[in-house]
Parts: structure tokens; C-alpha cells; sequence
């Protein structure tokens, strides 16, 4: 035990009865002598721990589940005076040594998810061989032999005669060559990832890079731009619109053109709400709207109260399926988004009593006067946080997956992958697919609201926070995208994420977590409605922590801290996130057609010719091979113990 870890205490409730606090103390003198970098599953300490009907003893399945997971993860158990005391991963400062311990957690929860049935049944699907025209195929087909592009290689050098990489947007489309779905090629090879495959809430665009000078494209990557988390404090301060840095810059140098966005900011938040109900209610009368009174907000706000508990307390969840045929004022009626527009109307009414009288006529000269008054600086804050809010899930997205498949990754194909994930191809993609009404503005207002779509800034992050040879010196000219010749483009590194979350923690887990809060009779529900709120998964597991009273702050620490990068992709990079300039200065051409090639010819040149011309990369690559018994690291590995049978490809 390190002697500086902080020790928490983590026992059951006194609401435990003496069979579960026995069968707790057990398991925990078990964990106390688990060897580092235990792999049993779950099952296996339960039944060691001699617990039975683990479903009938709600509290000690949900202590028990979450105790296991802690120590497959790397915490330590003591037991002093009949209590059991964990204590967290000390920090290593070894780079090895913690690579392998973050790898160690993901591979655990990424082999529980390959010993599900469904997935296995998956798996085998896609390596099944099936006719497809006048020949048999199987995933098989969409690997490259690391042989015969290793004689390619040798041949031709590192050319676009032997690799010829292209961008293919998933969609629900067919794949042409081998008849399978976009999308089930797109999660067959994310299954080959070390962490668990996992869907991502709100917007995602799969993305396949593949290689036309193979006969059936075979998969060089794959990619996914998916909506970004939203709240990451290196990232918004690096762009300039974290709320208190983008409000002193205002206030050292306040603009007329800052003074009108914030006016327009405050008019549109109000028109965009839905009143037609509060004003039929009486909850509001129409002067309320021009002049309202600390008695509207009040009203307002508990409105907004009233509905929201009656969210969270019915047993009926109305939700709006069909978007294209059900009215937006169906929606916004329904009591989560009643509660949300009332919120927001009191929100937006105080604003404009504290702030908006400044603003008219909206001038730099008039902004300076707002910010002598602290209830307008207060009111500022608001604005910005709402603008940002509304902005980071539009125009900034994240990059969730980003990696290269075997025996393409031994070529530093990975950059590939990433440069081509923000190619003018993918940006356009990502246009058109959401050039659609927002779900949670068109609610609010009761009617189609239309957002910006055009991206100013992607980010990601390192799996590992020891570093990423991935996303490390990932810089190209900006005129390989049809940009200026003198400016780079590339990967910033932005900082180190908090190591916080739900990650460490099982599907079981989880499971037992959210029927203990029900059980406990928390007022509060988590429906996993799109709108209710970010991460339910988040949001189940504190409550769940909450009815046994553990420290949910300290247990969700991971202790995975992970490097921060970013890819801007325009010049006014902040005012056009924020909204303040209509127009983004993109630093690439995104309707230029030829990209995908262009970044091709970079990316052979500037890594892949390197590469090849090394004997141990060649060497790695022929262990790749596509001959009974298939061993090839674009394959999805089962964990130990599965038995699948050899489906074969046809190798010419």
C-alpha cells in the first residue's frame, strides 16, 4: 500500500443487512490479496466471495460490483477493525509502466464486451464467407496481406500505385465490392481498438479510409467525428472563448461589434422560446414579455420546477419519435422541455432587465458602461456561457476515433487517418448530413431552428497521457488542402484532460448502481432522453453512489489523464465559434475535390517512404497473413478460451 495514497473508507450503509455485510467483508478480504493486474470477471469473486442471490441484496450488488471494478483498475484494499479502506493507483512515473496499466483497465472492459453473445455472433457473421455476385467474400477481403505489401513495397516503393488511400463516409449504404453494410465493416474493425467499442450520444459520422489499389478496398482506418464534450477547460481556454478570459479581453478592448452580438444574443435567446402555452396558462400575459417584474420571473421559475419534478416522478415518458411528422409544439409541451423553456424565458427576461438597457444603441462606449455595473458583468457571464453552450455542439466536434488497421498502422498510417478525418471531404460530409433542424432548439421554439453546421475546430484525445506517436508532430501544409502555402495545419496540443469519468466501470456495475437508486426511491430520474442532459451514464452512476453513500467525486477520478489536441480550422477561430463573425476564414479550401489524394501524396512522402525503408517495420508487416490459420492483426482478437472457426478468404 503506498503510504501516501488517500484512503477511503467504503462499507455498506446502515440500511445493509448482516447477510450483506458479511458477504462484503468477505469479498473485500478477497480483493485485499488480489495479485496486481487481476483479469477475473465478476463472477469469479462473487463466487468466491461464497455470495448467493446477489439480486435479492440490492445493496451488496451494487458495493460489490463497484468494489471489483475499482481493483481490476488498479485500487488497493486494507482492512483495519472489520472496514474495508481503498486507496487509488499511486501515479507512475514510469512511462511503460502506466501505459500498461491503462491498457490493462480498457482491455478489460473491451473483452468483456467480445464475450457477449451478440458480439460474437457479429463477429462471426462478418468472417463467414458469402456470396456476393459471382464470388465468396468475407471481411477477410477488406485485410491486406502484410506480405504482398511488403513486395509491393519493394517493387514500387512507397507510391499511389501500391497504396492509394481514399475517404468513404459511413452511411446506411452498401458496400459495392463485398456487399456488406457501411457500418458493420466500420464496428467489425473498431472492435480490433484496445477499449470497448462504444456508441456515441448525439451526432457521429463513421468514417472508413480505405485503399482502391487493393481489388476489394481493403480498410487502412477508420474514423468517427462525433459531438464534442462539452465542457473541457484547456480546450476553451486555447480557443479564447472560456467566459471569464473572452470577457476581460471585452473589457480591455470593447468593440461596437461585441456590443451588437451580445444585443442580438439576448433577442434571439427570447424568441427562440416556445410561449404559446405559458401565455394560454396564464402563466404569462403578453406584457410580461416586454416588461416583465421579479413576479414573472418567480413565476417562471417555478413553473419550470413543477414540471421538471413531474419528468422525473411519472411513470409515462412521452417522447417525440418521428421528427420529420410529429410538430415541434408537441415536443416542447412535453414536461421536460416545458420545464427547460420556462427555465430559459426567466433566464433570458432577467437578462434583458440587467443588460439589455445598456445595449441600446449596442456600442463599444456602452459596453463599457455595462461592465461597471456587477449585475450586468453577472448577466454577461450568462450570455457567454449560453453562446458557447449553443455553439460547441455545432461548429466544434470532436475526433472519437482515429487509428489505422494492420499492416497499414506500421506505416504511420494512423496520420493518415488523422489528417484525412479534417479533409475538405469529411467537413463537407458533415455539412450536408447536419444542414437539418437542431433536436433540442426546434423543441424549445416550437419550431424548425437551423444551426450552423460548418466546423471551426476539432479535438481529440490520446488514449494514453504519456503521449500519442499518433498525433505527435501531426502538422501538413495547409496547401495539400487548397490552403495558403505559407500556413501549417496540424494536431495542437492543448493540455492534459482531468482523469474523470465513468470509464473504469462495468456494464454490471452500472446495472447495479441505477436499480439500487431506484430501489432507494431517488426523486430523481434519468431517462436518457436526447435533451434531458449530458452523460445519463455519468448521471446514473453518481446516483447510484449517492444511495451507498460513497464519495462519487472521488470514485469517478479514473486516474487516466490524457493528452489534449486540436485542429483549427479557420483563421478567426474564436469570433466565428462564438458567433460574433457570420463567416469562418477557413485555413483550408473545403469544397476542394482533390484533397483526398493531395493528402495521400503528403502523407507517402513524409511517413510512409521512411517506414519502408525500414527492415523491422517489413518484418512486423509479413507477420500479418491471410492464410489458414488466420493470423492478422486487423482481426478482431476474442478473448482467450472463445473458439471461432478459420472463415478464409480467397487468396490469390
Amino acid at each position: 500500500m503506498n503510504q501516501d495514497a488517500i484512503l477511503l473508507p467504503l462499507n455498506l450503509p446502515a440500511g445493509a443487512s448482516r447477510q450483506e455485510r458479511q458477504g462484503f467483508a468477505r469479498l473485500c478480504a478477497l480483493l485485499a490479496n488480489a495479485p496486481e493486474g487481476a483479469a477475473q470477471d465478476h463472477d469469479h469473486w462473487i463466487k468466491s466471495a461464497k455470495i448467493k442471490n446477489l439480486y435479492d441484496q440490492p445493496l451488496l450488488a451494487a458495493a460489490a460490483h463497484v468494489a471489483i471494478d475499482l481493483v481490476l483498475q488498479g485500487w488497493t484494499v486494507s482492512i483495519s477493525r472489520y472496514k474495508a479502506f481503498f486507496a487509488p493507483p499511486s501515479v507512475h512515473s514510469n512511462r511503460a509502466a502506466e501505459k500498461a496499466r491503462i491498457r490493462r483497465q480498457e482491455l478489460l472492459r473491451r473483452d468483456e464486451q467480445l464475450r457477449k453473445g451478440s458480439v460474437r455472433k457479429f463477429v462471426e457473421s462478418m468472417e463467414r464467407t458469402h456470396q456476393h455476385g459471382d464470388q465468396l467474400v468475407s471481411v477477410f477481403n477488406l485485410m491486406r496481406d502484410g506480405r504482398e505489401l511488403v513486395e509491393a513495397l519493394q517493387r514500387a516503393g512507397a507510391s499511389a500505385e501500391v497504396i492509394k488511400p481514399y475517404v468513404q463516409i459511413v452511411d446506411s449504404s452498401i458496400c459495392e465490392l463485398t456487399g456488406f453494410k457501411l457500418h458493420d465493416i466500420w464496428r467489425y474493425f473498431r472492435h480490433t481498438w484496445s477499449n470497448a467499442y462504444a456508441t456515441v450520444p448525439g451526432r457521429s459520422m463513421p468514417i472508413l479510409i480505405r485503399d482502391a489499389a487493393t481489388e476489394f478496398h481493403a480498410v487502412i482506418g477508420l474514423a468517427a467525428i462525433s459531438s464534442p464534450v462539452v465542457q473541457i477547460a484547456e480546450r476553451d481556454q486555447w480557443i479564447g472563448w472560456e467566459t471569464d478570459q473572452f470577457l476581460e479581453q471585452v473589457r480591455a478592448k470593447p468593440t461596437d461589434d461585441i456590443a451588437c452580438w451580445l444585443a442580438q444574443r439576448i433577442n434571439a435567446q427570447q424568441s427562440e422560446i416556445y410561449v404559446d402555452d405559458l401565455l394560454r396558462e396564464g402563466i404569462l400575459q403578453p406584457t410580461d414579455l416586454t416588461t416583465p417584474t421579479s413576479e414573472v420571473l418567480a413565476r417562471l421559475r417555478a413553473d419550470a420546477e413543477r414540471h421538471r419534478q413531474r419528468h422525473h416522478q411519472t411513470s409515462t415518458i412521452r417522447e417525440v419519435r418521428n421528427l420529420k411528422h410529429d410538430a415541434w409544439a408537441d415536443r416542447a409541451m412535453t414536461d421536460l422541455f416545458r420545464s427547460k423553456r420556462s427555465s430559459a424565458l426567466a433566464e433570458a427576461l432577467e437578462i434583458g432587465i440587467l443588460l439589455g438597457a445598456y445595449l441600446s444603441p449596442p456600442t463599444a462606449e456602452a459596453l463599457t458602461k455595462a461592465f461597471s455595473d456587477p449585475k450586468a458583468r453577472v448577466q454577461m457571464r450568462r450570455v457567454v456561457r449560453r453562446a458557447r453552450g449553443e455553439r460547441v455542439g455545432t461548429v466544434i466536434a470532436d475526433l472519437t476515433v482515429c487509428g489505422a488497421v494492420a499492416p497499414y498502422n506500421a506505416l504511420a498510417a494512423g496520420k493518415l487517418v488523422g489528417a484525412l478525418a479534417v479533409s475538405p471531404r469529411v467537413l463537407a460530409a458533415y455539412r450536408e448530413k447536419y444542414a437539418r433542424p437542431s433536436e433540442i432548439a426546434s423543441a424549445m421554439a416550437g419550431r424548425p431552428i437551423l444551426r450552423e453546421t460548418r466546423l471551426s475546430f476539432v479535438g481529440t484525445t490520446s488514449l494514453y497521457g504519456t503521449g500519442s506517436s499518433q498525433y505527435n508532430r501531426l502538422f501538413w501544409p495547409a496547401e495539400v488542402m487548397g490552403g495558403k502555402s505559407t500556413t501549417r495545419m496540424g494536431f495542437h496540443e492543448l493540455g492534459r484532460s482531468r482523469s474523470f469519468g465513468t470509464s473504469h466501470f462495468s456494464e454490471e456495475t452500472v446495472d447495479a448502481l441505477v436499480r439500487l437508486s431506484a430501489l432507494s426511491g431517488s426523486v430523481v430520474r434519468v431517462n436518457g432522453l436526447f435533451g434531458e442532459g449530458v452523460s445519463p451514464r455519468l448521471r446514473k452512476v453518481r446516483l447510484g453512489l449517492a444511495a451507498l453513500g460513497w464519495p462519487a467525486d472521488e470514485l469517478l477520478r479514473h486516474g487516466r489523464e490524457r493528452i489534449l489536441y486540436g485542429v483549427p480550422l479557420v483563421e478567426n477561430l474564436r469570433d466565428y465559434s462564438l458567433g460574433i463573425a457570420p463567416e469562418p476564414k477557413y485555413l483550408l479550401n473545403p469544397e476542394l475535390p482533390e484533397a483526398d489524394a493531395k493528402v495521400a501524396e503528403w502523407w507517402l512522402q513524409r511517413w510512409c517512404r521512411q517506414r519502408a525503408m525500414r527492415q523491422d517495420v517489413l518484418e512486423s508487416m509479413r507477420s500479418h497473413r491471410l492464410v489458414r490459420p488466420v493470423r492478422h492483426g486487423a482481426r478482431v482478437p476474442l478473448p482467450a478460451g472463445d473458439e471461432m472457426l478459420e472463415m478464409l478468404p480467397i487468396v490469390t
